[in-house]
């Protein structure tokens, strides 16, 4: 996939009149950095947490996953390394406009590239929001919103530990909100300042790091696959010395060519024993870990798959999305994976001014429903101008009934990929519909 700004725009427009993504506060003008999802976009956004959740922790007997709370006391990030200089971003201001850029990010770093006028001295600008809690104004009141749903991972380790009893290697996985006050925010959902993370953070013997390293390489490719991306599309980047986060000592991140350039899609960390150790130092808590078999205490290491939610539907929908000409006239579709597909099946009457067709189309569709929950009713407009509003939100079949289903009992069956039609027995059409929808 070559850069192309184009289609990022058409993307935009899609996810808009859609119903996928709609900016922060619209209505006063938007709110840079945030965005709002619409019904399929929730819809798609679930269906990506529920896939990730299903593959590495209802699947695996290693790991277990828990919700810590957004909000934790200051010390928590002292501990970590946020509240210093590792997690930063060079920030300059324009001497005219006051407009302030990531320098990093600049071509020029003497010159605003909006104004034109002189930027000032590059500096480091954290990222975290800062806010307080209670009623007290003086410094044990300061919190901060998490930037990154790891350290709920570490604070709960000892009580992960105390209540399930787990051995090394295992994992703590956690879907959450993190935020980060970008200084650029741009790319449409891409680099945002409220995004949602999926974490897992692995536990394993100092000595096993690399090969359990390995693995998690291994499985964030069967990820990427499960999302139905294109191999072709991402690649496996090392992140140099010097590049890394404070916390790693190895990072690959895997790279997915979206239209505005190769970008992380999601990241592997080595974090070493960075965070419980620095953790049991700051609490005074010892964290640990006594392996029962070689009687010995260690701090175990953490090898850290880390995926956005946010990068990762947008990926999706740049990979998915589809052009064509039919009869003269431009088809757009979104080629989900039905896994992932907002809606399953759309089910609608020839005609909405019909009672007797609208009737046998609600029990067609209840009947469906009980098979296929993410069962739409759509009447709005011609068959035609339906089919073309559910290809854009990625349904896979839609269901017509007409007039010929009163008399004969089938219906017709379309195809969103081939737009080829089938009649099917409306007797047979809720497991006909199942078997079609598990095997793409």
């Amino acid at each position: 996939m070559q850069k192309d700004e184009k289609l990022l725009d058409k993307i935009v427009s899609l996810a808009k009149r859609r119903g996928f993504v709609f900016q922060g506060s619209e209505i006063y003008g938007g709110f840079a950095g945030m965005w709002d999802y619409g019904p399929y976009g929730v819809a798609l956004k679930n269906n990506i947490k529920n896939l990730w959740w299903k593959m590495f922790v209802d699947a695996r007997d290693d790991v277990w996953g828990i919700d810590a709370a957004i909000l934790m006391p200051a010390r928590v990030w002292d501990a970590s390394g946020h509240t210093g200089a590792g997690f930063t971003d060079p920030l300059v201001e324009c001497a005219e406009c006051k407009k302030r850029f990531r320098a990093d990010h600049l071509e020029d770093k003497k010159k605003c590239p909006e104004c034109g006028g002189m930027l000032g001295e590059e500096r480091q600008f954290n990222l975290m929001f800062e806010t307080r809690v209670g009623a007290l104004e003086d410094s044990s009141a300061v919190s901060y919103l998490r930037p990154e749903t790891a350290q709920g991972i570490f604070v709960n380790f000892k009580n992960v530990v105390d209540s399930v009893h787990p051995k090394l290697p295992f994992g703590i996985a956690q879907v959450g909100k993190a935020f980060r006050n970008e200084i650029t925010p741009r790319d449409f959902i891409f680099r945002i300042r409220e995004l949602e993370q999926m974490e897992i953070e692995y536990f394993v013997k100092p000595t096993d790091w690399e090969r359990v390293f390995e693995e998690w390489r291994e499985a964030t490719g069967k990820w990427i696959d499960a999302l139905g991306i294109d191999r072709a599309h991402v690649r496996e980047v090392e992140i140099g010395d010097g590049d890394r986060a404070h916390y790693s000592k190895r990072t690959i991140d895997f790279e997915y060519e979206y239209p505005f350039g190769t970008k992380e899609l999601s990241g592997l960390a080595y974090r070493t024993d960075y965070d419980l150790s620095n953790h049991t130092k700051h609490s005074g808590q010892d964290l640990g870990y006594f392996d029962e078999e070689t009687k010995e205490r260690l701090v175990p290491h953490v090898i850290e798959p880390s995926f956005g939610v946010e990068r990762a539907l947008l990926a999706v929908l740049c990979d998915a999305y589809r052009e064509e000409e039919v009869n003269g006239e431009t088809r757009v579709y979104l080629k989900l994976p039905t896994r992932l597909a907002p809606v399953k099946v759309m089910v609608s009457p020839l005609l909405k001014n019909k009672p007797e067709l609208v009737a046998k189309a609600r029990e067609v569709r209840e009947a469906v429903r009980k098979v296929i929950p993410e069962t739409a009713w759509d009447d709005n407009g011609n068959v035609g101008k339906r089919y073309r509003r559910q290809d854009e939100i990625g349904t896979p079949y839609c269901v017509t009934v007409d007039f010929d289903s009163l008399e004969k009992g089938d219906v017709t069956v379309r195809d969103r990929d081939t737009m080829e039609q089938v009649r099917v027995p409306i007797s047979d059409l809720p497991t006909y519909l199942k078997e079609k929808i598990e095997a793409k």
